[in-house]
């Protein structure tokens, strides 16, 4: 437990590396997803990085792919390939895509970024596990902007329609999409209650305490016949002062030298 803040940080700091190397890019809702992927991989999960096709492993799907930095910083660093593919990312015929893609990366278990279907692949991947007996979870991670997308109301229903209760997506709220405000483009509230009514079990956390995550991660293994929903709460661009809950550092990478300030204060507060 006492690890996780520091492994949060080297988190960020890889992904403001990559994004300034890559010069293109999500530094937004990559950072703000951060302690997610951290409890997940580093506590929750179980998978083996020797054998990432492992049948009895967990499954994980970013459904918001754009955030694929955050997700190839923790594969990396849980050893699922070398840390150099990190510098590459974004380049032709590197190892990692702007988006997750399941045929160049270990570890990646959906090719995502069409926004919304990722909770609907993380359906059929519980539903096999149900089919085959299986007793390994699904946890998926939703952007706040893929709440327009009508796929992920489908799936919602269909979840709760077979009792998938060894699926847990997680709703990453930062509250922000490339456009604006989500309650300013297509306004998604309540969260919790819309969620109750499509038949699923949510939970509300801070998105970036670890206490409250791995308590929560608990909590969802315990529910029966029903899907679990995650709203945590969090901050785009968390971590970095002049990033955090700004709307423009949705798809702007950093400049070299906006990187260096960007890696100063991650330093500080290591």
């Amino acid at each position: 437990m006492k690890k996780l803040p520091k492994i949060a940080q080297e988190i960020r700091k890889d992904i403001i590396r990559m994004l300034a190397l890559a010069g293109s890019g999500h530094p937004g809702g990559s950072l703000s997803c951060v302690e997610i992927l951290v409890t997940l991989y580093f506590k929750v999960l179980r998978h083996n990085p020797n054998d990432p096709e492992w049948p009895d492993r967990d499954r994980f799907v970013l459904s918001k792919g754009h955030a694929a930095p955050c997700l190839y910083a923790v594969l990396s660093r849980t050893g699922y390939f070398f840390r150099e593919w990190l510098w590459e990312l974004r380049k032709i015929d590197a190892h990692l895509q702007g988006h997750p893609y399941t045929l160049s990366t270990p570890g990646v278990e959906a090719t995502t970024g069409s926004l919304g279907q990722g909770l609907s692949i993380a359906n059929g991947m519980a539903l096999a596990g149900k089919i085959d007996e299986k007793d390994y979870r699904v946890y998926a991670i939703i952007g706040d902007g893929e709440l327009d997308e009508g796929q992920i109301w489908e799936a919602s229903l269909t979840a709760s329609r077979w009792k998938l209760d060894n699926l847990c997506a997680i709703l990453d709220h930062n509250g922000l999409q490339i456009d604006g405000t989500i309650k300013e483009i297509k306004d998604p509230y309540p969260l919790k209650e819309k969620w109750e009514a499509f038949g699923w079990v949510v939970f509300e956390v801070n998105g970036h305490n670890f206490t409250e995550l791995l308590n929560v991660f608990q909590a969802v293994q315990k529910v029966k016949e029903k899907p679990t929903m995650i709203v945590a709460n969090t901050v785009k661009g968390k971590g970095v002062s002049f990033m955090e809950n700004v709307l423009d550092w949705h798809g702007k990478a950093p400049t070299k030298e906006q990187a260096e300030q960007a890696l100063k204060e991650l330093e500080k507060d290591t």
